[in-house]
């Protein structure tokens, strides 16, 4: 039976609690591949409200123990690889000493679905521990061990809005206006993507720089360059693009990262609303949820 979802205003006794919010890329532009054979990306990054919960408590066996519930928790291991797990021992091998914790993870995100669910998992884990284990780095140091995990973890550590750069190592804190509070709905089709099978489809073409300065010029010239190597890869994602499209009061409908979450921009919880009842009604068994953009 998997564990009762963690109330987050009453951890148990010596535990803390970090949200790993979900990472939407409202922009994605594939430039070129690097000679280290990382692509150089381009990406405007937002966090919303909601994401898994990661709760954590000292131990005093030197050793890093997870447990998982939550809707998605049954798809992954608790073992050495979760990202979670790799980061406390990054983390504790970075401090030199031999610190213990025993982690619980809430997974509400689906996995491999383009919203950094890995990724938010370990920044938030980053967090936890540098205040679990009285570390007291500061974010450039917690984003230098991040980016051993994974391009998305660095920008995960902060969590706030950011253009980020580079294969994920060149961030810059954005305040975009409109942008915080926004209403967002995402949906997934119930598709796990496989990020390195994208990015070989992806047709190898530059198209420009990402220009994000307000929200008007992410709408209307930002755009997801791996978009069409993941519908070759899921068709259904094209679906989702276009009933989102199609919802009125929609801003804005796009992939994020590799897929296959889609989402849309909405002016107002009504118009989310409606549209999130429309995706349920007629397509069930896609996830859904409704959220909105955090702040800078």
């Amino acid at each position: 039976m998997p564990l009762p979802e963690l109330d987050l205003m009453s951890p148990l006794p010596g535990e803390l609690v970090e949200i790993a919010h979900a990472k939407v890329n409202l922009a994605l532009h594939v430039r070129e591949r690097r000679d280290d054979g990382y692509h150089a990306l381009e990406s405007l990054f937002v966090f919303v409200r909601d994401g898994d919960v990661l709760a954590g408590r000292v131990t005093d066996d030197g050793q890093v123990s997870l447990a998982l519930d939550g809707p998605f928790g049954r798809a992954l291991g608790a073992g050495a690889d979760n990202l979670v797990v790799k980061a406390a021992c990054a983390l504790r091998d970075h401090l030199g000493g031999k610190h213990g914790a025993a982690l619980r993870l809430t997974k509400n995100l689906p996995v491999a679905s383009g919203i950094g669910g890995g990724s938010a998992d370990a920044g938030a884990a980053l967090r936890l521990l540098n205040r679990l284990w009285g570390a007291g780095l500061s974010p450039t140091e917690l984003e230098r061990v991040g980016l051993t995990l994974g391009s998305d973890v660095p920008a995960c550590v902060s969590s706030v809005t950011q253009m980020v750069r580079g294969r994920g190592e060149v961030l810059e804190q954005r305040e975009i206006e409109g942008l915080a509070g926004r209403p967002m709905l995402l949906v997934n089709p119930g598709v796990a993507v496989s990020t390195a099978r994208v990015f070989q489809g992806w047709d190898r073409t530059d198209r420009g720089p990402l220009v994000a300065d307000s929200l008007d010029e992410v709408i209307d010239e930002g755009r997801n360059d791996l978009e069409s190597a993941a519908i070759a890869v899921a068709p259904v994602v094209a679906e989702v693009l276009a009933m989102l499209g199609r919802q009125s009061g929609a801003r804005l409908a796009r992939m994020s990262g590799s897929g296959a979450t889609c989402f849309a921009l909405f002016d107002d919880e009504d118009h989310r609303k409606a549209a999130a009842e429309v995706v349920r009604t007629t397509r069930p068994h896609w996830w859904v949820m409704e959220t909105e953009i955090g702040g800078a």
